[in-house]
């Protein structure tokens, strides 16, 4: 059965979640937004808690507030970066985000991605499916990872409850955004709990209904 935990790390609010099955134990870490050790041992000793086994780690887009803690997830648990290719070029300018961001930390140079995912694919764990969707708008690589067995997607900076992702940064672009939403996440099953990058979790159908960009 695949269940989902939530942390919020970072000084933007960041949504860091760990998405695993209950049978094989196997986990996969989605967007570590940990900035400091004490965000990183809230994350790590919660897996050990679990006795999870981290086999993969995925970031639903490469914005800086989402990959902050890429590369105390690959050292500890020796697994590479699963992501969207069509972001390669954020992860190449990490430097330059925080710089945009004025903020001052350390960052790695860039942020590689070890295994391109596209627009359909399917990763597992154990058995239980991880569905891949490509949601661009936000970034050009956003995508949103969909678990049926579990009843729940995991949306990234795509859709927020009662909300969107912002356009203005580089590579966004608002048409495209909703034009993602309305054909790829909108037609999940209605009662589909909607896990976004920031804020509360929501459900397809609220947002449908409710959600004032549509």
């Amino acid at each position: 059965m695949m269940q989902i935990k939530s942390f919020e790390f970072n000084l933007f609010g960041e949504k860091t979640y760990v998405i695993y099955d209950t049978d094989s134990r196997e986990a996969a870490v989605v967007d570590p937004g940990m900035m400091n050790e004490r965000e990183n041992d809230e994350l790590s000793s919660w897996i050990l808690a679990n006795e999870l086994s981290v086999k993969y780690l995925i970031n639903t887009h490469l914005h800086i507030d989402h990959v902050f803690g890429d590369e105390y997830v690959e050292d500890k648990y020796g697994v590479g970066l699963s992501a969207s290719i069509d972001d390669e070029f954020l992860g190449d300018r990490i430097a330059q985000q925080a710089m945009m961001f004025h903020l001052n930390v350390n960052v790695a140079d860039a942020v590689k991605i070890s295994n391109p995912l596209v627009d359909g694919e399917v990763l597992f764990l154990g058995t239980q499916p991880i569905q891949i969707i490509a949601v661009p708008g936000h970034s050009p690589g956003s995508i949103a990872l969909y678990c049926p067995t579990g009843g729940f997607v995991v949306t990234g900076d795509a859709l927020f409850q009662g909300s969107i992702g912002r356009t203005d940064l580089p590579g966004g672009d608002h048409s495209t955004l909703l034009r993602s939403i309305k054909s790829k996440l909108f037609v999940l099953p209605d009662e589909t709990t909607v896990f976004p990058g920031h804020g509360p979790a929501t459900r397809i159908c609220i947002e449908k209904a409710s959600n004032p960009f549509f």
